[in-house]
């Protein structure tokens, strides 16, 4: 990583991610200049921010945000654990953050931690499952489970009561009287480098794999200010004022040499906090004089999103890539769609999938094969009038063989003490007859 930059200072931001905070010389607001912050490179496959320098119109790409944590190299992120002594909630639920930050879920989903107990206790076991059921609660309750970590949200719409009558505010209810806390990753899990959707597109063997809907960062602060002040005193007083209005924080900086016209300042804020930074620049006459204000896009995140693309290394037959799947996902039977003027014996050097329910993601992709739980009778007709091929799983079938590779990554970042274990209940409702 590099360790000085001229124009572009690094913060660490949080224990997953880095984050280039403005251009500039990084200093306090009372001095011109002071030690530049820890700086990291900008990925090579990230763009370089580029500029506009019309007022209140401008656009700019954001700072790159880098994930530097991702399912495949989970062990090398491992703390050292204590091999005595269970953990608390809080403690796993940082763990989880780093294997999947919550930040990559799409924006319609509902992650996290959903019921969390009123008594607090020590997590000693953790039920890991696909779907919260009434079986898998019963299998929880009878092994004093503590976390249940449930792939799927059992509470995803807004609720204005907990009643018996609904089966999963029931299964709700039932956690809080045990004492259970429900964490939910969903589509965190996907976007993830190395979760859900990699371990899926795995199934056919290597290739080269890319992401089909690309994941973007979730810079807090997505304006940048630039302006021109007269002297450092000056300074002092406006980022003051602009830190009261940022939530007391204060703002991410850079400035430049000072020149005749005064010294040039780049102030990055949060949408919130815009408005009100602006009006108090406009107090000061020689900000509201300079002052343009940037649109900061957010950076891609190479490696994590939705849906995969895999070209494969070695090309195999429809039948070959249907025996393959069922091995890979534990199922005796799959329902194929054959693409126009295509045989169980034509090649599949493409295969696009996506884990769960994949239309919206693989529509309009361009491969010899699509791999996903469920697609609705017209979206496979518009697929297979194209020349490509469908395999469906249904939906969860599509997603719970990763369970076990994520009990397996879990594990060794939770102490000895904690069992991690795959629900022997959870099971995809549907079932051939």
């Amino acid at each position: 990583m590099l360790t000085a930059c001229r124009n572009l200072p690094w913060t660490i931001l949080s224990l997953t991610c880095r984050r280039v905070c403005t251009r500039g010389s990084s200093i306090s607001p009372s001095a011109l200049c002071s030690p530049a912050s820890t700086v990291s490179p900008i990925p090579p496959s990230l763009p370089s921010p580029t500029h506009s320098h019309s007022f209140l119109t401008s656009r700019q790409t954001s700072v790159p945000l880098h994930l530097s944590v991702h399912f495949s190299s989970a062990r090398s992120f491992s703390h050292s654990t204590q091999c005595w002594g269970p953990m608390e909630l809080k403690e796993v639920l940082q763990v989880l953050e780093q294997l999947a930050p919550l930040s990559l879920a799409e924006s319609w989903d509902n992650v996290g931690l959903l019921v969390e107990p009123s008594k607090s206790r020590p997590v000693k076991s953790i039920l890991l499952t696909n779907d919260l059921t009434d079986a898998v609660m019963q299998e929880a309750e009878t092994m004093s489970c503590d976390l249940i970590i449930s792939y799927h949200p059992p509470l995803f719409r807004p609720i204005k009561r907990l009643v018996q009558k609904d089966w999963k505010q029931r299964l709700a209810i039932r956690a809080v009287e045990a004492g259970i806390a429900v964490f939910s990753p969903h589509t965190s899990w996907d976007s993830v480098k190395g979760g859900v959707n990699d371990w899926l597109v795995g199934g056919l063997g290597s290739g080269q794999v890319s992401v089909l809907s690309q994941a973007l960062g979730g810079a807090s602060h997505c304006h940048k200010l630039e302006f021109t002040v007269r002297s450092a005193e000056e300074l002092t007083a406006v980022m003051e004022e602009l830190k009261a209005y940022d939530g007391g924080t204060t703002p991410q900086l850079s400035v430049s040499r000072p020149d005749n016209s005064g010294i040039h300042v780049s102030v990055t804020c949060s949408d919130s906090a815009l408005t009100p930074s602006v009006h108090a620049l406009l107090r000061h006459t020689t900000p509201s004089q300079s002052l343009s204000i940037l649109k900061l896009e957010k950076p891609p995140l190479p490696g994590h999103g939705q849906g995969r693309l895999s070209v494969l290394d070695q090309p195999v037959t429809v039948a070959t890539a249907i025996q393959k799947m069922k091995s890979h996902l534990g199922l005796s039977h799959l329902r194929l769609a054959l693409g126009w003027g295509q045989t169980l014996e034509s090649s599949v050097r493409t295969a696009a999938v996506c884990a769960g329910s994949g239309a919206s993601v693989l529509t309009g992709v361009k491969a010899d094969l699509y791999i996903t739980g469920e697609m609705s009778h017209h979206e496979v007709l518009d697929a297979v009038a194209k020349g490509t091929s469908v395999l469906l799983s249904d939906h969860s079938n599509s997603e719970r063989g990763f369970l076990a590779v994520f009990r397996e990554r879990l594990a060794v970042r939770v102490p000895d003490s904690v069992t991690v274990v795959v629900s022997k209940a959870d099971r995809d409702p549907l079932e051939v007859v």
